[in-house]
């Protein structure tokens, strides 16, 4: 605590909640002068004449910045009065009568209780607003929910402004759609995420309600039916290396064959029946036969068979099935870091080798090539040896876009 001497009278220094406190008030006092001590204490007095005061005011919970510069004689209506620009918005309505009120109060802290009167009706005033508007918009919710139905109702926040719905389907999936009301506007469209494998986009008015949103997600989920089907028989009747807790957005999947080789198939969600796109993977002995069934039988593909028979029929093999193998068999690890998965890659890249056939990440095996004094590159493509039996192995680099 600071001392100041000032015409050998001892003053305290209180930082921001009083310039000038005496150890004894005075008796000759002025009466405003120590209201405004006892009663706006926050609001420093800057000089000794007691003519500007600069600090904060406190209306309900709230301090807001304040600087009050009054004329020499003291009178109010000719005073200065700057404020916080949360506090000039909340006032800005009532301007009039506040400057009507400054010229009129016969005193600063009459004047300054009439001011924090009217801050804080208006402060009230804006809270059962909100409150009012907090209560309609949750009974207008409440009203679309059960529309929609509340066994349908997965969750909803405290604030009654996100919340998901369920829609299970003929076979039982069941569909989770999240939905983000607007903060400003029940009017205006919701966000929405829904887990599809195309673009969901909604059609909204501002006469349209969750409902409408709940249908059209539905009517979007039974598109879907025919390519579920296919991807479930999959996932049921073979072994699935990527991706592993497939969702219903993905449309690929990725089947062993044997230790050596794996096909990924990636289906077009609007034609779930037609060829899908084919990619196989491993070294070249165990996919080049692959390659000549599918060129040879590619006229057998039958739109009315399953996509797991058509497949099986055009490839001219038989999945390795979860009944009669394990997982473990077909999902080898890399030769070089000794693990399956490296972040979001597994090993695919395969020494053609028959007698090695050892299979490494693509990373792995680019990184052990270049510290290799043989290693040559051509383009985007690495020429070297396996790392395990020396048979000379290519890897082509991914070109990133």
């Amino acid at each position: 605590m600071n001392k100041v001497r000032i015409n050998n009278k001892i003053y305290f220094h209180f930082g921001r909640l009083c310039a000038f406190v005496c150890i004894h008030l005075n008796d000759n006092m002025e009466e405003n002068r120590r209201n405004m001590l006892l009663k706006f204490p926050c609001l420093v007095p800057k000089n000794l004449d007691f003519t500007e005061y600069d600090g904060y005011i406190q209306v309900l919970d709230q301090e807001y910045r304040m600087n009050i510069k009054l004329p020499k004689d003291g009178r109010l209506r000719d005073a200065k009065l700057t404020c916080d620009w949360k506090l000039e918005q909340i006032l800005k309505k009532y301007e009039k009568i506040v400057t009507q009120r400054l010229a009129q109060c016969g005193n600063l802290p009459a004047f300054l209780e009439e001011l924090r009167s009217i801050a804080e009706r208006q402060l009230s005033s804006q809270d059962q607003c909100k409150s009012t508007a907090f209560s309609s918009n949750c009974a207008q919710l409440i009203s679309e929910l059960e529309n929609i139905g509340w066994e349908k109702v997965v969750s909803v926040d405290a604030d009654f402004q996100s919340f998901q719905i369920k829609y299970t389907d003929a076979k039982q999936r069941q569909h989770i759609m999240k939905i983000k009301l607007h903060p400003q506007n029940s009017r205006h469209a919701p966000t929405i995420a829904v887990d599809l494998p195309a673009e969901f986009d909604v059609v909204w008015t501002p006469s349209s309600t969750l409902l409408d949103v709940f249908n059209q997600f539905v009517h979007n989920v039974d598109l879907y039916q025919e390519l579920w089907n296919n991807l479930d028989e999959l996932d049921q009747k073979t072994w699935i290396l990527e991706p592993d807790n497939p969702t219903f957005a993905a449309t690929n999947r990725r089947i062993a064959l044997s230790a050596s080789a794996s096909v990924q198939v990636t289906v077009d969600p609007k034609h779930p029946h037609s060829l899908p796109e084919i990619k196989f993977l491993g070294s070249d002995k165990a996919t080049n036969p692959l390659r000549e069934n599918m060129t040879t039988n590619l006229a057998l593909w039958n739109e009315n068979d399953s996509l797991l028979k058509n497949v099986s029929t055009v490839l001219d093999v038989t999945f390795p099935s979860p009944s009669d193998s394990r997982k473990e068999d077909f999902s080898a690890d890399c030769g070089i870091c000794y693990s399956y998965r490296l972040g979001m890659e597994i090993p695919e890249e395969v020494c053609n080798d028959s007698r090695c056939g050892q299979p490494f990440h693509q990373t792995c095996l680019i990184e052990w090539l270049r510290g290799l004094p043989a290693c040559r590159q051509s383009f985007n493509t690495i020429f070297g040896e396996c790392p395990y039996c020396g048979t000379p192995i290519t890897v082509k680099m991914l070109i990133k876009k």
